[in-house]
């Protein structure tokens, strides 16, 4: 009787992950896992570092350029700045209000307000082209004086840190739609959300720079 016991046990399968309420188990390896997030969120931080620096240099050197000399004219900014910033700052909120739905396990509350998010970053990228569109129709490029060549390459600069974000923020809402954001894609989430937030308080500050010295 024991030795039939013992040859059930070891002949029965393994019992599949938990998939938490259907959210598949994200195709990865659940061991090491917590240093695999470690790694991630220093990754992020170092990224995050090394962009403000970038950004406080463009600033830094706006504002030393704005003094130098006496051909500085203040750009005219496109009304659409302050739409596209109601925009960043939706989208923001909205990929918070996802994630508080993946902590709920509320699968269809987290991919409708991530796609939502998304797609908000979406419409952010194209005000922005609207925006240099309009300048250009104005006959104001980079080359027409200081002011302007700065706000070309600060926001331009802007706009490539949020199209890498798109990119994360695209593939997590994919993997949502194919039911694939098990415990192995939540750092991706997590990771995603935090490097959004850092890009909406950088607008904001890119924001007073071109009211103030722009």
């Amino acid at each position: 009787m024991a030795g039939s016991l013992t040859r059930d046990v070891v002949s029965r399968p393994p019992l599949p992950p938990d998939v938490q309420g259907g959210w598949g188990d994200g195709g990865g390896n659940y061991e090491g896992r917590g240093s695999s997030r470690g790694a991630a969120y220093i990754g992020i931080y170092v990224l995050l570092a090394a962009s403000g620096m970038m950004f406080a240099a463009f600033a830094s050197a706006m504002v030393v350029r704005r003094g130098l000399g006496d051909d500085w004219v203040s750009l005219h900014k496109p009304p659409v700045l302050w739409v596209n910033t109601v925009i960043l700052l939706l989208s923001s909120i909205a990929l918070e209000s996802a994630r508080r739905a993946l902590r709920n396990r509320n699968r269809d509350r987290f991919t409708s307000r991530w796609t939502a998010g998304t797609v908000l970053g979406l419409l952010f990228l194209g005000g922005q082209a609207f925006a240099w569109l309009q300048l250009r129709s104005a006959h104001v490029y980079a080359a027409t004086n200081p002011s302007a060549a700065f706000f070309y390459i600060i926001t331009a600069s802007h706009a490539i840190h949020l199209i890498g974000g798109m990119v994360a923020l695209t593939y997590v809402d994919v993997q949502a739609f194919r039911l694939r954001l098990g415990p192995a894609k939540r750092t991706a989430i997590d990771v995603s959300t935090v490097f959004w937030h850092f890009l909406d308080v950088l607008w904001l500050f890119l924001m007073l720079i071109f009211y103030v010295w722009g």
